[in-house]
Order: C-alpha cells, then structure tokens, then sequence
C-alpha cells in the first residue's frame, strides 16, 4: 500500500513540473528574455543569416624611409620632397575582414552597415627613431602614405567593391554602398526585424550573435552584461578575427520576435612586440638548434582577451543613421529599415 502512494505521489510531481515548464505566460512580461528559445526557430534565424555578408578591406601604402641624419620633424615634413630624401622605399599593406548586414537593396543599389574600424585605415603613418636607451626621439624615421584602399565583399557583383557613404569613427559605425550594373541573379535579402534598446537589457539576458569568424558564417549565443557606457554592454561570446560587425539579437517575449540590440565592435586586448626574422618567399624553414645570423624585426602581435566582447548599443546605430539619412537619400539611398 505505501509502495502504491509513493508511485502516486511520484507521478504527480513529475506531472506537475511538466505543466509549469509548458506554461509560456511568464515569458509575456514585455521585457527582453533570458531563457532559451522554448520552441524552434531555425526558419527565422536561416533568413537573418542571410542578410550578413563578410567585408574584407585592404589599404596600400608606400612608406619612404629617412637617413638617421635628417633630422626631420612633424613641423616640416610637408616641405620635404619625400621621393627624393628617402633612402628607402617600402610598399606594404594592411588588411581587415569584419562581419557587414544589408539595411538596403534597390534600383541595382547596396547599402551595408558595420563598424567603421574594419574600414577606416589612416591616410597617413609616421614612425620615429628611437634611442639605445629606448626613448622615442622627435625625428621622424618613416612617413607611410596610403595610394589605395579597396572594399569589398566577396559574393557581390564586379568583385563587390563597395565605397564608404557615411562614417562616425567616434561611435565605430559605416555605412557602405555602391550601385552595381545588375543585382537581378543575386539575392540580396534586407534585414528587416526591428531595431530594439539596448538600454533595456538586463542581466542574463540571452541574445543570438551572427558574424564571420574567422570568414566562416557563424551564429552563436551569449549572455549580456549590462555595459557601464551608455547603449553599450558586454557578452560572453567568443570573439575572432572577422566578428566585428555582427548583429546582436535579443528576444523580447519569445520568438520569433527578434530585435537588432547591437553590433559587435571589439574585445579587451593587450599588445606586445615580438622578434622575427625577416620572411622572404621560398626560403626553407629556420633550424631551431642553429643560430640565425640574418636580420631581424619587431612584430606588433594582438593578444586577445576572449570572453569579453563590447558591444555598440541599438540606440546608437539608429542616432547614427538617422543623422545621416539627409546625406544618403542625396545620394540614391532610400534606407527605410532600423529608422524606429
């Protein structure tokens, strides 16, 4: 008989706890959620997928290179005819890849919005000689000119070169766009979901992370941290080369109403400089047990900090393309979206 009761007992716990964990009424509160989806959603996060492209940029730069003797200064530099003073010249790049959404497709014409760092390369690059003792002297070493920079993603039409239409370096934020010959075989979906607050993100809140890590397209899930900037917060995804860019989405009472509540803009990371030979092409690797006798250079290396990644807030994006709406429909583009 006690064996029969406890069965009994046992059912109606199991039974009970089933019921509750069905009944959604708590997630209708109208606030951003923090439990995980509690049904599918894969149709939807396929069709957000589909409006994120991967950006790569890559600026060219020739960089002439003084004599430790000329004892050029900021001051006078303009007066200097590089070409001629030089005792070097240096060609070299720098490249960037970052995540862009299409916000804009019409008429053959392409708006997509990232960050502006991905973009916005210096005109120009000044290093200076630096003494024995490590003090950095006021003579200039080097002065790095940019003769070229390129845009452009790589499943656009004419090799996706894209030109910059607007850009807040402040606030990280760029908006490029191009009008191509013809966008009629390409499917170009616009992100349409509406643009949410970022400023109403609690603790805990779950939020979808799209971007392309590392060139691949990715989604993945984090959980926020409210910022101590205004429209600004924190997530625990992991962040690579290529994430910066990507949309942040948060839920509000269950999907599918997803809402656009930031950007992906950077991690905390620390710099340090490494010795390197010099690489030539087609040399045979170096042998670790021999001494290398050739030339050597310091090497800038980025040592992320995983696990913390800033996020640039919805309120900021729609303040940045609000105040630029003027300037873009004087030059054909008539962007609609992520305007609340």
């Amino acid at each position: 008989m006690n064996r029969f009761c406890l069965l009994i007992v046992a059912v109606s716990v199991i039974s009970c706890t089933s019921s509750i964990y069905n009944d959604n009424t708590f997630l209708k509160d109208g606030k951003y959620d923090s439990e995980f989806p509690d049904r599918n959603c894969s149709q939807q996060l396929e069709e957000i997928s589909n409006t994120i492209r991967l950006i790569n940029s890559i600026a060219f730069y020739v960089s002439y290179v003084m004599d430790d003797s000329s004892k050029f200064v900021l001051e006078n530099i303009k007066s200097v005819n590089l070409e001629k003073t030089a005792v070097q010249q240096i060609t070299f790049n720098r490249t960037a890849s970052g995540t862009a959404t299409i916000i804009y497709a019409d008429q053959n014409k392409v708006a997509v919005l990232t960050v502006a760092h991905i973009v916005n390369f210096p005109d120009t690059i000044f290093s200076y000689f630096i003494k024995p003792d490590g003090y950095v002297t006021p003579y200039i070493e080097s002065v790095s000119i940019k003769t070229k920079q390129t845009n452009y993603i790589p499943d656009f039409p004419s090799g996706g070169q894209l030109d910059i239409l607007e850009i807040d370096e402040q606030n990280d934020l760029a908006i490029l766009g191009k009008r191509f010959d013809s966008l009629s075989n390409l499917s170009l979906p616009v992100f349409n979901y509406k643009l949410g607050k970022s400023d109403e993100l609690q603790w805990g809140t779950f939020v979808y992370v799209f971007g392309y890590p590392f060139n691949y397209k990715m989604i993945s899930e984090g959980i926020v941290s409210p910022g101590r900037d205004p429209h600004s917060f924190l997530i625990n995804t992991v962040f690579n080369r290529g994430s910066s860019g990507g949309i942040v989405l948060a839920i509000r009472d269950g999907v599918p109403n997803f809402e656009l509540v930031g950007l992906v803009k950077s991690v905390p990371a620390e710099f340090e400089y490494n010795i390197r030979p010099m690489i030539k092409e087609h040399d045979l690797e170096f042998n670790p047990l021999l001494p290398y006798k050739g030339e050597v250079y310091a090497e800038k290396k980025q040592e992320l900090r995983y696990g913390i990644t800033k996020v640039i807030g919805a309120e900021t994006i729609q303040e940045f393309i609000n105040s630029r709406k003027s300037s873009l429909y004087n030059k054909g583009y008539f962007i609609t979206t992520l305007t609340n």
